[in-house]
């Protein structure tokens, strides 16, 4: 293993290895070996680096161990065009950029590429406009109508986002996510609630929901007008499973019923049991011999 190891060193050149283009070594934080990339570590090792814990680095001109940096602090050179301070990650400049929501670096440009939250995956804005609108299911990329971009990073045609919003949509077709800003909306909803209390027999209710807008699983109380995400305050939620308090306090409810019945049984039990001892005692006075005179 020690051999691969020194292999592997020798790799270690200002052109990096055969993965990325760099001139500095990571120091692998479970082993504490120097390797070129993450990658050349688990090629050679039992075990894999986790790149977001590397702390330190090697510069391959001076050999100078030092604190992970793009610069060399004891020669100035530069490890790589490209460092995130995150993923550590060094190579020749490929317009990458760090998606936030993805934890990792992609390759751009960024302005090309958007997060859908939905797939959890980073989406080529050029490939987006080359499907059908999901309103209308006609071509988008050949179309004269012009496209609407939603923040979740979805296109469709603006004359049918429009038609869309007209009649009170408000989500993408395609992930569920709110198509427009709706704070001003879920503050009215806010307002409705707060003004319509539910029946007694639902009060105290709650009910397990996911958002359609931050992904979030929470339980909430249950409300006909809407449930509203503790996560980020929207009411663009989906009701996960039925009620859950309320059923629970339906068997409480019942218990204490029967529990209420079985005491008044009890009760009625105990005073037919009364009754029946105070007949008895009326029977023996009247059963009772007279008493005869004493014998002189």
């Amino acid at each position: 293993m020690h051999q691969s190891h020194n292999l592997c060193e020798n790799m270690a050149s200002p052109v990096g290895c055969e993965h990325y283009v760099r001139s500095c070594l990571l120091k692998a934080p479970c082993c504490g070996k120097l390797y070129v990339c993450r990658l050349c570590h688990d090629a050679e090792e039992n075990h894999e680096m986790d790149r977001f814990k590397v702390r330190e680095v090697q510069c391959s001109e001076c050999q100078t161990v030092q604190e992970a940096q793009q610069t060399c602090q004891q020669c100035n050179l530069n490890f790589g065009e490209y460092y995130c301070d995150i993923c550590h990650l060094f190579d020749k400049n490929k317009k990458q950029y760090h998606c936030q929501p993805c934890g990792i670096c992609r390759i751009g440009p960024r302005e090309k590429y958007f997060h859908c939250e939905k797939c959890n995956l980073c989406l080529c804005v050029e490939n987006v406009s080359r499907q059908n609108c999901p309103v209308c299911m006609e071509d988008i990329h050949t179309s004269r109508i012009g496209a609407h971009v939603l923040p979740c990073g979805h296109l469709l045609h603006k004359t049918c986002f429009d038609d869309m919003v007209r009649t009170g949509a408000y989500r993408c077709p395609l992930c569920m996510h709110s198509a427009c800003s709706m704070e001003y909306h879920w503050k009215q909803i806010d307002k409705e609630i707060s003004l319509s209390p539910m029946p007694t027999e639902y009060q105290g209710a709650t009910v397990k929901i996911l958002c359609n807008d931050c992904q979030t699983h929470c339980t909430v109380p249950f409300h006909v007008l809407g449930m509203k995400c503790t996560g980020c305050g929207s009411y663009n939620t989906a009701q996960d499973g039925g009620l859950i308090q309320q059923q629970q306090g339906g068997e409480q409810q019942q218990q204490g019923e029967e529990q209420e019945e079985e005491e008044q049984q009890q009760e009625e039990e105990e005073e037919e049991q009364q009754q029946e001892e105070e007949e008895q005692e009326d029977i023996e006075t009247d059963t009772e011999p007279e008493q005869l005179p004493t014998p002189y």
